[in-house]
C-alpha cells in the first residue's frame, strides 16, 4: 500500500512538473508573439508619424503662400478644415508633443503625461472646466464670509488663522491650475502662455502672503494695519464674480469656435475673451474695470508701505506682483480683441462675396434658389 501511495505521489509529481513546462513554454511563447506584434505597431507607428509631420509641414508652407495672396478665402477654409483634422482627431497623437517644461518636471519628474486617446485628453480638459467652475464659487464666497465675519463678529479685525486658511487654499487653487494647464499643452490644448505665466505670479503671491503678519484684534489699531487684507479680499470678490461669467460665457463661446472649425476640442476656455456679442458687451468692460481695479489694489499695497502704515516686505512684493499681473491682462485682453475684431472683418468680407456670387439673376431667382427647389 505504501509503494502504491509513493507510485501515486510520484505520478502526481511529474504531472505537476509537465503541466508547469507546458506552462513556461506557452508563457515564451505568448512573450515572443508580444514582442513581435509591438515591434511591426512600433514601426508602423513610426511611419505614420513621418507622414503626420510630413503634412504638417506642408500645411505650414500652404498657410505661408496663401497669407501672401489676398483672395484667399476658400484656401484657408480648406487648409482650416484638413488642420482640424489633423490636431483634433487621433492623428494628434503621432505629432510631436510639446515639451513638459520645468514645472512638470518639478513637480512630477521626467514622466510621459501625453495621452495616447483622445477621450482621455478630452477627459482631462472636461475635468479642467468642471474644476474652474466649482473653485470660481469658493473664489467668491471665501473672502465674502471674511468680510462678512470681520463686519458682524470679530469687530473689525481679521483673526489671523481664517485668513492664513483662505491664503493657504489660494496657493493650492493656483498651482492645482498651473498643473492641469500644463498638462493640458502637453496633450494639445492651445493656452496661451501668458496664463500659465498669471498663475505662476499668483502662486508667489499666495506663498509670500502666508508669512504676512497679520495684527489681530489684541493689536492697537488693527483695523488700519489690516488694510491690505481687506484691500485683497475685495479685488479677490470681484475677481470671483467675473471668473463665474468668464466661464459661463466662454464655454458657450468655445462651442461655437468648434463647431466652425476655428478651435479644437481639446481647446481650453481660459482667457479667452471672446463671446456672443451682447455677452461681449457686459465682459469686456468688467474685464477691464478687474484690471484697473488689480492694479489700484497693488499700488494702494506700495503705497501704504512707503506710508509705514504696514511696512513689512511682502506688502511690497504682493503690490508689484498685482500690478504686473493686471498690466499682463490688460495687454492679452487688448491682443484677444483686435483678433476678434480682425476675425470678424474677414468675415464680413467672406460673406460680402458669398452674397455676389449668390446675387438674383434676371429671372429673379439666384443659383442657391434654383437648387434648393430643385
Amino acid at each position: 500500500m505504501g509503494e502504491e501511495e509513493r507510485k501515486g505521489g510520484g505520478g502526481g509529481e511529474e504531472e505537476a512538473a509537465a503541466a508547469a513546462a507546458r506552462v513556461a513554454e506557452q508563457a515564451r511563447e505568448l512573450q515572443d508573439a508580444a514582442a513581435a506584434l509591438l515591434t511591426r505597431t512600433r514601426a508602423e507607428e513610426e511611419a505614420l508619424r513621418r507622414r503626420a509631420a510630413a503634412l504638417q509641414g506642408e500645411l505650414r508652407r500652404l498657410r505661408k503662400a496663401a497669407a501672401a495672396h489676398a483672395d484667399s478665402d476658400k484656401v484657408e477654409e480648406d487648409l482650416d478644415r484638413a488642420t482640424c483634422l489633423i490636431t483634433d482627431s487621433d492623428v494628434a497623437s503621432l505629432l510631436p508633443s510639446k515639451t513638459h517644461g520645468a514645472f512638470l518636471k518639478m513637480f512630477l519628474g521626467p514622466v510621459n503625461l501625453r495621452a495616447t486617446r483622445k477621450e482621455v485628453q478630452l477627459k482631462v480638459k472636461e475635468e479642467y472646466n468642471s474644476y474652474r467652475d466649482r473653485t470660481a464659487l469658493l473664489f467668491l464666497g471665501f473672502p465674502v464670509i471674511l468680510l462678512f465675519l470681520r463686519q458682524w463678529l470679530w469687530n473689525g479685525c481679521f483673526p489671523a488663522l481664517p485668513v492664513q486658511l483662505y491664503q493657504a487654499w489660494l496657493l493650492f487653487l493656483y498651482t492645482t491650475l498651473a498643473l492641469r494647464e500644463n498638462i493640458l499643452r502637453v496633450n494639445g490644448s492651445d493656452i496661451r502662455p501668458w496664463w500659465i505665466l498669471h498663475h505662476y505670479c499668483a502662486m508667489l503671491m499666495a506663498l509670500i502672503s502666508l508669512t504676512w503678519e497679520i495684527k489681530g484684534q489684541s493689536q492697537p489699531d488693527c483695523a488700519c494695519k489690516q488694510r491690505g487684507v481687506e484691500l485683497f479680499l475685495c479685488w479677490a470678490i470681484m475677481q470671483g464674480f467675473v471668473m463665474m461669467l468668464q466661464n459661463r460665457y466662454q464655454r458657450q463661446r468655445l462651442y461655437t469656435r468648434i463647431a466652425l472649425g476655428k478651435a479644437k476640442r481639446m481647446d481650453v476656455v481660459w482667457g479667452e475673451t471672446a463671446g456672443v456679442e451682447g455677452q461681449l458687451l457686459l465682459l469686456c468692460p468688467l474685464l477691464f474695470l478687474l484690471q484697473g481695479f488689480e492694479g489700484y489694489v497693488g499700488f494702494l499695497l506700495l503705497r501704504t508701505a512707503h506710508t509705514g502704515v504696514i511696512p513689512e516686505w511682502q506688502v511690497v512684493v504682493c503690490g508689484i506682483l498685482l500690478i504686473a499681473m493686471a498690466i499682463g491682462n490688460f495687454a492679452n485682453t487688448v491682443d484677444t480683441l483686435m483678433v476678434k475684431s480682425r476675425f470678424k472683418a474677414k468675415m464680413k468680407k467672406s460673406k460680402g462675396k458669398r452674397d455676389l456670387d449668390t446675387c438674383p439673376s434676371p429671372t429673379g431667382s439666384s443659383p442657391t434658389d434654383s437648387t434648393a427647389k430643385a
